[in-house]
């Protein structure tokens, strides 16, 4: 066990193709978010040009089996590329970067923007959820036995800042057959919990389930 942090345990964007594309996504969804309807801004032309930039996409992408077989067929940190936690290929993620603290414990720091809002100016709970149930996944993964999450119990201590850098911490408790035992938080930049949690995963070998749902979707 160690106090030095290890290498970061999620994929290093690239500065150019689908990794930059996403980040200018994620410019637009958060403008689009901070404009709103009574914005002076050519809406109409930026639904437009968005609507084009879709049927591009759209046109040139791999059916769905095809695109989870690529998604699924790496190793190592590419698997990440594509969740909606960590993935520098995924617009959605806010997105939260991880690290190894010691041989159990990850540690992470993430920036929740607007879209992310529930309650006024503070996240909402559901994403707070989001990334402590993917923190603890990792921890797992970290710590050398992984699962499936059966159970997440979440305590909402206080409400959580938007804008703001928040620390996400988790670690493996413990090992129980095929159960594990992973305890997390989500912390303000002065070491506040705003969010902690407890989840109860299942050790399940889900060798071969990326081929058979690329199986079942080409079928349909």
């Amino acid at each position: 066990m160690t106090d030095e942090w290890a290498p970061e345990l999620v994929a290093e964007p690239t500065k150019d193709g689908v990794d930059r594309a996403v980040r200018a996504a994620r410019r637009v969804v958060d403008g689009l978010v901070r404009a709103g309807r009574g914005s002076a801004a050519d809406l109409e032309g930026v639904a437009g040009e968005l609507e084009r930039l879709a049927d591009h996409l759209e046109d040139h992408a791999p059916d769905l089996g095809e695109r989870i077989r690529q998604m699924w067929g790496v190793g190592g940190l590419e698997m990440t590329r594509h969740d909606p936690v960590t993935g520098p290929e995924n617009a959605l993620a806010p997105p939260l970067v991880v690290q190894g603290r010691s041989e159990k414990e990850v540690s992470g720091e993430v920036t929740f923007g607007l879209a992310y809002q529930g309650p006024p100016g503070h996240v909402h709970g559901g994403c707070t959820a989001l990334v402590l149930d993917h923190a603890l996944g990792m921890a797992n993964h970290w710590a050398g036995t992984s699962g499936m999450t059966a159970k997440l119990a979440l305590r909402y201590h206080r409400r959580t800042p938007l804008f703001v850098p928040l620390q996400v911490v988790a670690r493996q408790v413990s090992v129980d057959g095929r159960r594990i035992v992973t305890t997390g938080e989500v912390l303000t930049p002065d070491g506040e919990v705003c969010v902690s949690a407890e989840g109860l995963f299942v050790v399940i070998d889900v060798s071969g389930a990326a081929a058979a749902m690329a199986e079942t979707l080409a079928e349909n």
